[in-house]
């Protein structure tokens, strides 16, 4: 079920890079009438201050770096061009076996799509999802997930893994980028206790997912707190957080 080093050194340049909201809020302003970051500027601005993006900046740059290295890969979405849409890529190895890649939702490593294919299992599989198993299971548009948390918890996803075409894709990064929602919200992938656990900030409060379980976070004692606690999880330059937060402070 795994990826093969080729894919896996391309995914692996986006280790500890979080999903947000903060830097499209920060982008909203600046960026006129055209929201969605090109992939050029997407790696000026991590160099120049650790950002990472939503999900379809991150399937965008992703699908980017796949294609640099000589991997055949493609976008894939639920829900496009919606509020509810989320972006992911699949990428095809060597032997023509294809992998979801999901930077959006914060998983630790690709993972086999194809249920045919000899090393495919639809039992739980531990170590591609931060803080829970997941399981796999076929549907004639697409893919099933099953996410299995510590304590019996149980949540679902569906994937279509048909291929969208790449203006449709683009179309919806950019209706995307307008929808800023009301609250705060930043997600990466930790070191944590010798695995890899899911930190998340959303709406004011901080929380880690790990194989033993949801570590609930105290409530920073401050703003400035919130800055220092997302600053040291995320990397981002203080300032970028710091105008992000306030934008969402604005809007209570």
């Amino acid at each position: 079920m795994r990826a093969g080093e080729h894919l896996l050194n391309v995914w692996q340049r986006f280790d500890g890079l979080p999903m947000d909201n903060l830097v499209k809020a920060r982008n909203y302003e600046r960026a006129g009438l055209k929201k969605q970051r090109s992939v050029d500027q997407m790696r000026e601005h991590r160099e120049a201050y650790g950002l990472g993006g939503n999900c379809f900046d991150l399937a965008l740059w992703l699908l980017a770096e796949f294609r640099e290295a000589g991997i055949e890969a493609y976008p894939v979405g639920s829900e496009l061009s919606t509020a509810e849409a989320h972006a992911a890529v699949v990428a095809i190895d060597g032997q023509g076996r294809r992998f979801l890649c999901d930077l959006g939702d914060q998983w630790i490593q690709p993972i086999l799509v194809d249920t045919q294919d000899a090393s495919f299992s639809d039992a739980p599989q531990t170590g591609f999802f931060p803080g829970a198993d997941v399981q796999l299971s076929a549907e004639p548009d697409g893919l099933t997930i099953i996410y299995q948390r510590p304590g019996g918890k149980l949540s679902v996803q569906k994937y279509s893994l048909a291929p969208a075409s790449e203006e449709a894709f683009w179309q919806a990064a950019e209706y995307s980028q307008h929808q800023l929602g009301t609250t705060p919200l930043i997600e990466v992938r930790v070191p944590y206790a010798g695995e890899v656990a899911h930190w998340e900030f959303n709406d004011w409060q901080s929380e880690l997912s790990t194989s033993k379980g949801l570590v609930q976070e105290e409530a920073a004692a401050s703003f400035d707190a919130w800055v220092e606690r997302i600053q040291g999880r995320s990397g981002y330059a203080r300032e970028i957080i710091k105008e992000a937060l306030s934008f969402y402070k604005s809007m209570d």
